[in-house]
This record gives structure tokens, C-alpha cells and sequence, in this order.
């Protein structure tokens, strides 16, 4: 069945001790406003809670979540707050002011908790009973759009373990915002305290003086609108292209696939040996490369109609935040990233014996060098042609990154009975990408998350266990 919705709230920011209300209004910036065109970002965490019965949730934990998001909301106002766009075309903002909140859903689920938090292949549909809804945008008398960017659901598998589920719109945070608000969450819900926010490092820093002072006549500003604007479907103002909603009718499967230590140095190795010019042979490089080669390959083995000269597109988030010049700090709230943009041609992904895995990695690491290693001020937004154009990827085979393993979502502790047992991203279904984090069980690991229909599935473990036979065996 799907989930039974205990309740539906709405969350406010806690009122100052002073009861000064708060407000906040945040320009969009150049690295904000590429994503108005993207789909919500959809995580779904889990964690193990044996003992949590229905009365104890909706008694005890419930309460505590609803406070302590309330505490927390206080110092991530953006969250709880608004997207702006104007219709007379200035510039869009994020904006909090009293009154404005994030919408929360209670629910309990009686799906089998165990089967979902496994690495072995799940039915997608089986996840979305777990995904909280984004109110719909509203289109107001002067025109302008207005929309909600984060929703919350909190459900209940009686006796096995909680979900907690986020949906968020990317154009008003990153993933190193958005996980941080999430780990200062649960420190504040596990605390079952008030505690005080402003001793925690990672307390967001909303200062746009630096990105301001490097664009100076607002360039980058006005290239991202313009960008926009020629990819968006609206007339008066930039509408939205969020339209997927869930459940999504699929067929398709998940997996989590994970590389420990050992085979990832391994596959490092493989590399280097085979292109002893390639530079830049990072754990990231390798895997990206790898499932990025058993995809295309597993593709073609369904039946997909494919041209061996077909260009192939991988492109995968870096934070800008240490990059710039000056850097902004790690704490920086907002959208600080650039693309790194790697191409091939299909026919070349194709090639066997891992030699499509070994291109792979050269076009990845090639990318990874040109674009980050830069040493000019203004060098990365140079090198990674920013803001980018996403239209450029029409036509094309694009293959993506969602999540990063430089934000260990395992550290999450509600205080629930431990910290997160299975992280997935459920809008992966909506796409041909993969999701990549620190592996929970392996120090020095990875797991990487895929959504295929069956078919596609049951190639790609094929094609990704035969190409690690060959792997071991070399580096043996």
C-alpha cells in the first residue's frame, strides 16, 4: 500500500527570544539561477529504529522533529522561504519573511523496510509512498512566480525504521548547503535541546559581497538570465520546467552498488598502467568512468538505437566555494558549483576488453584538469564556461552525478537508535545518471545508486562484473 498521511503541517521558523521578526532577501546569483529550469532534487535517508512503535512516534518523536526543524529554520530562513521571479524581468531573489514555511507530512508505511534499505535490485515504485510534494508555483496579479523550494516528509515503518524525505528545488542551495542543514537538524533533534547554533561551523553564511565584487556590472548575472530565458517555456516570466510529480509510472529498478577500498586502488591502478600520460587518476575519475562505460554499453545491449559516432556527455557538480578568489567559506548558502563537462563518442564507450572504460576515464580526467586546475582569479569560471548553457546537451546522451561523497550523509544522527543505515535519490528515475556518496559500511568506499528498467539493469551487472573480473585479475 502507499503511505497513510498521519499529517500534514506547516513548519515555522521559532520566533527570536527578543521577538524581533525575521526576514531575509537574497538575490539569486549567477551560480543560483542556471538551476531555475532543473527538476527538485528528491533524497529519501533511512535509519534504523527496532523499538519505534506507532504511538511512541506520533507522541515522542514527532513532537521533537517539529521543534527542532523549527530551531533549525531559524538559521536557513532561505528554506523556509520563497523563490521570486519577477515579471518584469529583474533580477529573481529569495526571500523569507514572517509567515512563510516548510511544508511537513507525517505518514506510516507498512512496505518491507529491509528489502528497501538493500543494495539488490528494488522496484522504484516501491520508494515513492517515502517522497514528500512540493506545492505548486503560484503566478501572482503582477505577474511574478512564486514558489516553495523544500518539502519534508517523516515516515513510520512500524518497529524497522524511519524515512526521512526531502524535496528541494536546487536553484536555492547545493548539496554542501543542503546537507549541512540536514546534519545541523539532526545535532539539534538528537540534543532534544535548543542548543546554541552559533558554536556549530557549519551555521550558514548568506554574505553575497564576494560573488557581487567578482562580477562586477552583474555580467554573469544577466548571461544567466538570458540563458534562462531562452530555454524556459513561459512568455511574461521563466516558468518552471519542474513538472514531474510522483509516483512515476516506470518500470524500472534500483541498485546500490558498492566499491570498497581495495578494488577502487585497484581500478586506479589499472589506469595508470594502461595510460601512464593520464594525470589526473582520482577514486572519483575511475568510477565515474567505469559506470559511465558500462552504461553506454548496457544500453546498446537492450536494443537502444545508437550511432557509433553519437556524442556522449558526462557532466558531474565541483564546489567552487575553495576555488574562488577570494574563496568563500564552507559554510556559504546558496549554489557555488560549476560543470565539469566530458565528452565522447559512443563508439568509443563501446569498446571492449575495458577499453571503453579506459577512454572514459581519459575524457573524465581531462575534463576534471581543464576545468578545476586553474590559477588565474577568475580562472574556474573561465575554464568551466560559466554560466552554462544546458541547451547544449540537446540531442545528446548526458550522463550526470547526483550527490557527492565529500558530504558523508552517514554522519546523520537523529538519535533514533544510530545513524543513517541507506541513502537514495529517488528523482534518478526521471534520468539516465547515477548517485555517488562515502559507502556506510567500508572506510575509503563508495556506493554508487542506479535507476534502469529491469532489462537495462540485469546488462549493466553484467557488463560491470565482467569488466571488474578483468580488473582483478591484472591487478593481481
Amino acid at each position: 500500500m502507499d503511505a497513510e498521511k498521519l499529517e500534514h503541517c506547516k513548519i515555522q521558523p521559532s520566533p527570536c527570544s527578543d521577538d524581533q521578526e525575521l526576514s531575509l532577501s537574497l538575490p539569486l546569483t549567477h551560480f543560483d539561477i542556471p538551476f531555475l529550469l532543473s527538476d527538485p532534487t528528491v533524497r529519501l535517508i533511512f535509519f534504523n529504529s527496532p523499538t519505534c512503535s506507532k504511538s511512541r512516534f506520533v507522541e515522542t518523536i514527532v513532537p521533537q522533529l517539529k521543534k527542532s526543524l523549527a530551531t533549525t529554520l531559524t538559521h536557513f530562513l532561505p528554506l523556509a522561504g520563497k523563490i521570486i521571479i519577477p515579471g518584469a524581468g529583474t533580477t529573481p531573489l529569495s526571500r523569507y519573511v514572517p509567515g512563510d514555511s516548510v511544508s511537513l507530512t507525517i505518514a506510516q508505511c507498512d512496505k518491507d523496510f529491509e528489502h528497501l534499505t538493500g543494495n539488490h535490485q528494488r522496484s522504484a515504485n516501491e520508494f515513492y509512498a517515502c517522497v514528500p510534494h512540493l506545492p505548486p508555483a503560484r503566478r501572482m496579479s503582477d505577474d511574478s512566480l512564486v514558489f516553495s523550494v523544500l518539502a519534508l516528509q517523516i515516515t513510520l515503518f512500524p518497529e524497522k525504521g524511519i524515512c526521512v524525505g526531502l524535496s528541494n528545488y536546487h536553484v536555492v542551495a547545493d548539496e554542501s548547503s543542503i546537507i549541512s542543514f540536514l546534519k545541523i537538524w539532526a545535532v539539534v533533534n538528537k540534543s532534544s535541546s535548543s542548543i546554541d547554533l552559533l558554536t556549530i561551523a557549519d551555521v550558514p553564511d548568506f554574505d553575497r559581497t564576494t560573488l557581487v565584487v567578482r562580477d562586477p556590472g552583474g555580467k554573469l548575472v544577466s548571461r544567466a538570465m538570458e540563458i534562462v530565458k531562452k530555454n524556459s517555456r513561459g512568455n511574461s516570466a521563466v516558468e518552471l520546467s519542474s513538472t514531474t510529480t510522483f509516483p512515476i509510472k516506470t518500470n524500472r529498478v534500483r541498485v546500490t552498488l558498492v566499491l570498497t577500498d581495495t578494488v577502487i586502488e585497484k581500478m586506479k591502478t589499472y589506469v595508470s598502467v594502461n595510460r601512464p600520460n593520464l594525470s589526473h587518476v582520482s577514486s572519483f575519475t575511475v568510477i565515474c568512468a567505469y559506470i559511465w562505460s558500462c552504461s553506454v554499453k548496457s544500453e546498446a545491449a537492450v536494443g537502444e538505437k545508437t550511432d557509433e559516432n553519437e556524442p556522449v556527455c558526462f557532466t558531474t557538480a565541483a564546489d567552487c566555494r575553495p576555488r574562488l578568489v577570494p574563496p568563500l567559506p564552507a559554510a556559504y548558502f546558496g549554489n557555488c558549483v560549476v560543470f565539469v563537462i566530458a565528452e565522447s563518442m559512443h563508439g568509443l564507450l563501446l569498446k571492449g576488453n575495458n577499453e571503453g572504460f579506459l577512454i572514459a576515464a581519459e575524457s573524465i580526467g581531462k575534463a576534471v584538469r581543464e576545468t578545476l586546475d586553474t590559477s588565474d582569479n577568475d580562472g574556474i569560471l573561465d575554464s568551466a564556461d560559466w554560466p552554462v548553457d544546458f541547451a547544449r546537451f540537446d540531442g545528446k546522451r548526458v550522463m550526470s552525478v547526483a550527490g557527492s561523497p565529500r558530504f558523508d550523509v552517514y554522519e546523520v544522527d537523529f538519535g533514533w537508535g544510530g545513524r543513517a543505515k541507506k541513502y537514495e535519490f529517488a528523482h534518478l528515475d526521471t534520468e539516465k545518471s547515477m548517485s555517488l556518496c562515502k559507502s556506510r559500511e567500508f572506510d575509503g568506499g563508495f556506493e554508487i545508486g542506479l535507476s534502469r528498467t529491469k532489462l537495462e539493469m540485469d546488462a549493466f551487472q553484467a557488463f560491470f562484473r565482467q569488466g571488474l573480473e578483468i580488473i582483478m585479475r591484472v591487478s593481481a
